[in-house]
């Protein structure tokens, strides 16, 4: 019923183009990372009125066969603020679609009223005990691109085999049934509530369970730049620093408000570094704001930026946050912990690409760390099963600037991490120490870990398919490399295959993930390093990270070594020039 899509079909139809319809028409979407994602416009892969309402359709029919009391607990719909005119698409559109569906069967929906940070939705689904909730996000997508992630009753994003009997039950019922299309029933139906201000509230109050300074929140001098990207955080970051006591931080005013098409910024995604965080840091120099935080359009990753003495700014990677994140939380627990707390209760986790600064950490502290697959999915399940069992988790974070500091919201979430990152930098500076400086004493407490993370630009799934295949087949058929370049390989861990070198069963711990690409190397001199499939974007990712005991503590040694080791990795394994791959732009 959406004009706009059904004439993208009929001009393909008419100017004869059947190879771009068999690629829209013939395959269905399917939950990566972070469940469905995609380009807004017509066809069977991508998001649009249709597709929005048949997967809506196959998670009513399965929450159906799993909660006897559905229609009594109601499901939670948020949604952000991206939107295409060329298909009539919107964020706030679909979520319409998603609840009229829902309504249509009579089950309450809670509906946000207005654009919400992603964390609000799994927050929504364990405040009101609902069983499950949407969130229609692309995140830190290109503005073509709009996405469904699916929240189970446990507030963690489904895993499987959830993802795999949704779509099984998407499948079975494919034709919109009687009220589907009605989006105007948000605004008509009685089982609708607008759940805003409640969550808003009760988040914020939630959040001051992490807040541990708030006299010296309230008298720093220190001054903070916030940038939402375009997207729903300002609103949401000014309370959140309001909750503790903080002055609101200093708004990107180009950049506040929500815009579609991302216009001050190549890309939306503040991951990109100094070249995207361009305004707000010549904002920062002219407030003189030590201090920029930026969250991405859906507000539940951070980046910051802090001024050096020299006027330079460094821009923090993701694992170096997390370094900071987990000293903080660490050491704010051991300061406030009851006498009788156990340390061996404790927990923090990381996704298996993300740095190894946490295992670091719990060794010399005492606490327990673990790694869960990439996604922040596996981290929000496992979280659950600990809290369940009594255990306390503080930190768990993934490389890609995905964190969470406590466990209200059991999912990356870049509005309390911009607001206990503020916290920090305040408390350092009553010390007279900078954000930049604590990372240097962690590392020399702990062992330097020093690791690089980029992507490769790959549209042909096939090469792709070819390149890791050729990594299991490598001298001899079913054979991985011994050695990368001259560097000595001592451990291969494929996740894709379940296969473990360094288990004595040679199965891999980590759950096998069949429907993404994702091989581990550890080598000789202590690096370990991952190519593997994004499953969001068409790229090959690596990381790679030196992980260094405390009494080495030459930075440009570890740092020359893990830059030689990349070089080689991508030469022999990646071979971009003969593969076609495109490099990330710098």
């Amino acid at each position: 019923q959406n004009q706009k899509t059904k004439e993208q079909i009929e001009s393909l139809l008419q100017s004869g183009k059947h190879r771009e319809l068999r690629d829209r028409l013939c395959c269905r979407l399917t939950f990566g990372t972070a469940g469905l994602r995609s380009a807004m416009g017509a066809g069977f892969c991508y998001i649009n009125d249709l597709t929005v309402i048949q997967s809506t359709q196959g998670i009513y029919k399965y929450l159906e066969r799993c909660f006897s009391d559905f229609k009594q607990r109601g499901f939670v719909v948020g949604y952000d603020t991206r939107g295409q005119v060329t298909s009539n698409c919107s964020s706030k559109k679909l979520a319409k679609l998603t609840a009229a569906v829902l309504l249509a069967k009579d089950v309450p929906v809670y509906f946000f009223s207005t654009y919400v940070p992603t964390p609000f939705v799994p927050y929504a689904v364990q405040q009101l005990k609902a069983v499950a909730g949407v969130m229609i996000t692309a995140s830190h997508n290109r503005k073509e691109d709009n996405g469904y992630k699916v929240y189970w009753e446990n507030g963690a994003q489904i895993t499987s085999p959830h993802d795999k009997e949704i779509i099984k039950c998407i499948e079975e019922c494919v034709e919109p049934w009687n009220g589907s299309w009605n989006e105007n029933l948000v605004d008509t139906s009685p089982l609708r509530q607008d759940p805003l201000k409640k969550i808003c509230d009760c988040y914020m109050e939630d959040l001051k369970k992490i807040c541990y300074h708030r006299e010296l929140n309230v008298q720093t001098n220190l001054k903070f730049v916030h940038t939402s990207f375009h997207g729903v955080g300002h609103d949401y970051v000014q309370l959140a620093f309001k909750a503790f006591g903080f002055q609101p931080p200093i708004p990107v005013p180009e950049q506040k408000d929500p815009d579609p098409d991302f216009s001050t910024v190549k890309c939306p995604n503040p991951e990109e570094g100094e070249s995207v965080l361009e305004l707000s840091l010549r904002l920062a120099e002219k407030e003189n704001a030590k201090v920029v935080v930026a969250t991405d359009p859906d507000a539940d990753r951070l980046a910051v930026a802090e001024q050096r003495e020299n006027g330079c700014w460094k821009v923090f990677t993701g694992n170096e946050l997390a370094a900071l994140f987990g000293w903080w939380m660490f050491s704010r627990w051991k300061e406030n912990c009851s006498e009788d707390a156990d340390v061996k209760n404790v927990y923090m986790l990381a996704t298996t690409v993300s740095s190894k600064i946490l295992r670091a950490i719990a060794l010399k502290e005492g606490f327990h760390f673990e790694e869960t697959l990439p996604g922040f999915k596996w981290i929000g399940s496992r979280v659950k099963d600990l809290l369940d069992n009594g255990k306390e988790v503080l930190f768990a974070f993934e490389e890609s600037i995905g964190f969470m500091c406590g466990t209200s919201v059991l999912d990356k979430d870049g509005v309390s991490a911009a607001v206990v990152i503020a916290e920090m930098a305040a408390y350092l500076e009553s010390k007279n120490l900078t954000l930049a400086q604590k990372l240097i004493e962690i590392y020399e407490t702990y062992g330097y870990h020093i690791s690089k993370t980029s992507y490769f630009l790959c549209y042909d799934p096939p090469t792709i398919k070819r390149i890791f295949e050729k990594l299991r087949n490598f001298d001899v058929p079913q054979s991985y490399p011994k050695f990368c370049g001259v560097y000595n390989i001592l451990h291969v861990r494929d996740v894709t295959t379940g296969y473990d070198s360094s288990q004595p069963n040679k199965k891999s711990v980590l759950p096998v993930s069949k429907s993404s690409q994702m091989i581990t190397f550890t080598f000789q001199n202590g690096c370990v390093a991952t190519l593997r499939t994004s499953g969001t974007e068409p790229k090959i990712k690596y990381y790679a990270e030196m992980c260094a005991l405390p009494e080495q503590s030459d930075r440009t040694v570890l740092e020359e070594e893990l830059q030689k080791l990349i070089e080689a990795l991508i030469e022999n394994f990646l071979e971009p020039d003969k593969n076609g791959l495109i490099w990330r732009s710098a």
